[in-house]
């Protein structure tokens, strides 16, 4: 209800196949994870421009709300362009509030959390993760 537009971006994306095999290509520590482009982030080739891509679909509308940016909260990333959203996203692994109001929330996490915390962690400069990254195999929609 919160972010019609971000999650039916997210629901096509997925039922299409884009969000599989994509890699989580920066991840911090006590922060986030992100994942998602699936342009440059497919595993299992070139991911050096993880990070830089989206989908062949054009950016979105920010749709901020009043969530807060809890641990667990799932948001649109985006650039410095609050209209910018396309098919990246970010799981946090502890609140960051100073995001609220700031990045489109679209859900949170219901079950497996420790699955999150065992993502691989970024070591390289914002993030980025070094050497095989983890992926998301498969994503599916579940009405």
């Amino acid at each position: 209800d919160i972010a019609p537009g971000h999650c039916a971006r997210m629901k096509e994306l997925a039922r299409g196949g884009e969000y599989d095999n994509v890699a989580f290509h920066r991840v911090i520590d006590g922060f986030m994870a992100q994942t998602g482009d699936v342009q440059y982030g497919k595993a299992g080739g070139d991911t050096s421009r993880a990070g830089m891509g989206g989908s062949d679909k054009p950016d979105l509308k920010a749709e901020f709300s009043e969530v807060p940016y809890d641990r667990g909260i799932v948001g649109m990333a985006r650039s410095s362009n609050p209209d910018s959203a396309n098919s990246q996203f970010f799981i946090m692994f502890a609140p960051g509030h100073f995001l609220n109001g700031k990045y489109t929330v679209v859900g949170k996490v219901s079950d497996g959390m420790d699955v999150v915390d065992a993502i691989k962690l970024g070591l390289g400069p914002n993030g980025a993760v070094i050497g095989a990254p983890d992926v998301m195999r498969r994503v599916t929609v579940i009405d």
